[in-house]
């Protein structure tokens, strides 16, 4: 196994930095890693915000539902599904491109590209020792994000991203086992096998939690996913996607 893949084997969320900004220097890489992500027909479309003003970062981690670590990070980026600028090139070359950029295809391909570059400049970050913690807080109220931001029609903030220096040692969370998630030509949909394969999880999960907490909590995953998706969460996103000429045909 190289060191790559042992880094990400590792991966785990970071949500304590150390009062530490990151350099000019490892903006642009990890940037720039972020920009050697596959794209698809080569359309790349996303961009990325890097918030540095602090007042903006509170204001930001308030709207995220409190967590204070958007604003007590090294760097706070935020991911964006962005087709403004192909908006414009279809003004400036004369090209009818509405109905294609409105399509709910390209809005797929730009959350697509957001969330792959997304991924590679989470990978740089951690090849170069710092920690990273997705914030999809930020689509509590995107309204209020978008006005922050300045973003215009067809700009989405989707998620961010905190990357700084760690300040806590957190242990690895378990995922689904292999066979749970690899599918070999068929997709496995037998109730019983996923009943099984869950429970053997839940019992992993379980004991996760009881040793990371000594003892206070020792939850199953199905009971945490019952109990998150059985509560109506960010109900307007459709509308709001709609509104920013995404995804309306």
């Amino acid at each position: 196994m190289n060191e790559t893949i042992k880094m990400m084997l590792e991966h785990r969320s970071v949500r304590k930095f150390k009062d530490e900004a990151l350099t000019a220097e490892q903006i642009e890489v990890i940037v720039k890693a972020a920009q050697s992500a596959s794209t698809s027909s080569f359309i790349q479309a996303y961009s990325i915000i890097g918030v540095t003003d602090q007042e903006k970062r509170e204001k930001l981690a308030a709207l995220a539902g409190g967590q204070s670590y958007v604003a007590e990070t090294g760097h706070f980026f935020v991911f964006c599904a962005d087709l403004y600028r192909h908006s414009l090139i279809g003004q400036w070359d004369g090209a009818d491109v509405n109905d294609s950029l409105e399509s709910m295809e390209k809005f797929m391909v730009a959350v697509i590209d957001a969330s792959l570059a997304a991924q590679n400049a989470s990978v740089a970050a951690e090849s170069m020792g710092l920690g990273i913690c997705y914030i999809g807080g930020i689509r509590n109220h995107l309204d209020e994000v978008s006005e922050l931001l300045g973003t215009p029609e067809h700009v989405i903030p989707l998620f961010g991203l905190t990357v700084g220096v760690p300040d806590q040692e957190t242990a690895v969370k378990p995922r689904y086992p292999f066979k749970t998630v690899y599918h070999e030509n068929t997709y496995q949909s037998d109730e019983e096998a996923v009943r099984s394969e869950l429970e053997e999880y839940n019992d992993v999960i379980s004991s996760y939690y009881h040793q990371r907490t000594e003892g206070k909590r020792s939850d199953k995953w199905t009971e945490q996913m019952a109990g998150m998706l059985s509560r109506k969460s960010r109900m307007y996103m459709k509308d709001f996607v709609e509104k920013k000429k995404f995804a309306r045909k």
